[in-house]
């Protein structure tokens, strides 16, 4: 019964293909806007997300100002933050720049930054001769140095730079490792040159003349509350310098990502608000073609009734017509959609990934519509006086 149901709708659709077409555009347009803004929305964010990521999830950048009385963070400042649980380590930003001699030839104003073996540990680039600079370094000030890869190939083509040395301050520095950046890193985007030369910080403090650190790296353990992580690292820092305004600056990474996500749900909930006007102009389309349809088949529906068809099933005859409207308009829009949504991906340089949220709103909310505006139309068919229809004839 319900398959010769569907037929005749389908039947009764296929007769007045223009006007069916331009009933459903309604729905048609509102669902390919849902799937379209939603899968092109999500994946712009899970890009940025990923490179957020990439950029050092668990990073909090700390800028020290300071104020008139103190300039950076101390060691004692440094040791108070390690303290707050959930903090995994530190990994100092001092840099200063300075002539090197290398190879009988001087290059000037080369970029020095001092790390120490914190900074190696968290992705922040690729040692791919030698080793890093250790704990050990740091702390006895060992005078040995980590260049990035395209120093190594300029100051030293064809050679091998391991156990070389510069002079840096008038000073010998062995080459001990050769490094390539991630350019994706956070760490790269702050970095003082796109070629610089790694010694440790505590050798960096002495040739800049600096007593403290003007900014660094906190690691954190991202399975922890990092909220409660970030507060705690602020009322140290608050402590530091007696709750002076202005005199740090954070950026918490993890804060921004979640802030993303956030603001990606709210996106989400306006385009959908958006796109459901279409949806909802289209069910309205509906519900007025299908009530000039009742008006102009009263015939056929009092023949029906007088050949034994009960309201009920007439009721569904005209709400099958109007679910097979709304679900065409629906997968049209769905095909639309995933094609709009491939072509814009491509065209802003983001990964493609049919969103499901996006596939059960805009197919379910078309279905929704069907039975909804339908709902009336064969309502009123299924009321309708068999001899009052009869009398037409």
């Amino acid at each position: 019964m319900l398959k010769e149901i569907f037929r005749m709708s389908w039947h009764n659709i296929t007769q007045n293909k223009i006007r069916s077409f331009l009933t459903i555009l309604g729905i048609l347009i509102g669902v390919t806007s849902i799937i379209t803004l939603i899968t092109i929305v999500q994946g712009a964010i899970d890009e940025i997300q990923a490179k957020m990521d990439s950029l050092g999830s668990g990073t909090v950048m700390i800028q020290a100002y300071g104020t008139p009385l103190k300039s950076g963070l101390t060691n004692t400042d440094i040791e108070s933050l390690l303290s707050v649980n959930g903090v995994l380590g530190f990994s100092p930003t001092i840099s200063t720049t300075i002539d090197v001699w290398h190879n009988g030839t001087i290059s000037e104003d080369v970029a020095i930054d001092g790390k120490n073996e914190e900074y190696y540990k968290h992705g922040n680039g690729t040692i791919v001769m030698g080793r890093g600079i250790t704990a050990y370094d740091t702390e006895n000030r060992n005078r040995v140095c980590v260049i990035q890869l395209s120093l190594a190939k300029e100051w030293f083509p064809g050679e091998m730079v391991i156990g070389k040395t510069i002079m840096i301050n008038g000073a010998s520095y062995v080459i001990i490792g050769v490094i390539e950046l991630d350019k994706n890193s956070f760490s790269y985007m702050y970095s003082s040159s796109d070629e610089s030369i790694m010694v440790p910080y505590t050798n960096v403090m002495i040739i800049s003349g600096s007593s403290n650190i003007p900014a660094l790296d906190l690691y954190i353990d991202t399975n922890g509350n990092t909220e409660k992580i970030g507060d705690e690292i602020e009322q140290k820092l608050n402590e530091a310098f007696n709750d002076k305004d202005d005199s740090y600056s954070i950026i918490q990474l993890d804060t921004l990502i979640d802030m993303i996500k956030s603001m990606q749900k709210m996106m989400e909930y306006l385009l959908i608000g958006i796109a459901s006007i279409s949806i909802l102009v289209g069910g309205i389309g509906i519900m007025n073609m299908m009530l000039v349809s009742v008006s102009e088949r009263t015939m056929e529906i009092g023949l029906r009734k007088a050949l034994g068809a009960t309201p009920i099933m007439i009721q569904i005859q005209f709400l099958a017509e109007s679910v097979v409207l709304s679900l065409l308009g629906g997968l049209i829009g769905l095909i639309l959609g995933t094609l709009l949504s491939i072509l814009g991906c491509l065209a802003i340089g983001v990964p493609f990934a049919l969103s499901s949220t996006a596939i059960i709103l805009g197919v379910g909310s078309s279905a929704l519509a069907g039975i909804v505006f339908g709902y009336t139309p064969a309502r009123k068919a299924s009321l309708l006086n068999p001899i009052d229809a009869l009398r037409r004839i």
